[in-house]
């Protein structure tokens, strides 16, 4: 692989150079995800979110991989593509409010810290697969919690 083609992937898989943040990286890494979903809403398509979904999620397994062996470890930290990618699961197909949005975000981080299962089970794919699917998993159970939630608290996650 040439250098501007591993450059890209490290710049893909720290999310921007989101993960070099020294404190929390995967907490900044799902606080760039608000700042993706708050863009893509404004298009007013699914489709188009979706699709970025589906690129980023893509392209987050082959940049991780590139990623793990130039940091010379396994799932390095400034890897955040994940928690990206995750946190935009979290909210996909769901009209939240800021309450919601606020909602998704701790309960993406807790998922992402507890990781219930299979998320700890998949982390142990090998490469960039391993590195992203436990935070796709947790981001599927979010959207799970969150559509759940508003169908007890009607208007507290859903809205505006």
């Amino acid at each position: 692989m040439n250098r501007a083609m591993r450059r890209a992937a490290v710049f893909l898989a720290t999310g921007a150079y989101t993960g070099f943040v020294p404190f929390a990286p995967g907490t900044a890494g799902s606080a760039l995800a608000l700042l993706l979903d708050r863009g893509l809403r404004a298009t007013g398509s699914e489709i188009v979110y979706g699709l970025v979904v589906l690129v980023l999620g893509v392209g987050g397994v082959i940049a991780s991989g590139v990623a793990e062996k130039h940091f010379s470890r396994k799932d390095p930290s400034a890897v955040v593509v994940d928690e990206v990618v995750g946190m935009l699961v979290s909210l996909y197909l769901i009209p939240v409010s800021w309450v919601g949005l606020a909602a998704g975000f701790l309960l993406f981080r807790l998922f992402d810290i507890v990781k219930p299962f299979p998320c700890r089970r998949a982390e142990g794919l090998a490469g960039g697969l391993g590195i992203m699917a436990d935070d796709v998993i947790a981001g599927v159970y979010v959207n799970v919690v969150l559509r759940l939630a508003s169908l007890v608290w009607p208007g507290l996650l859903v809205g505006a």
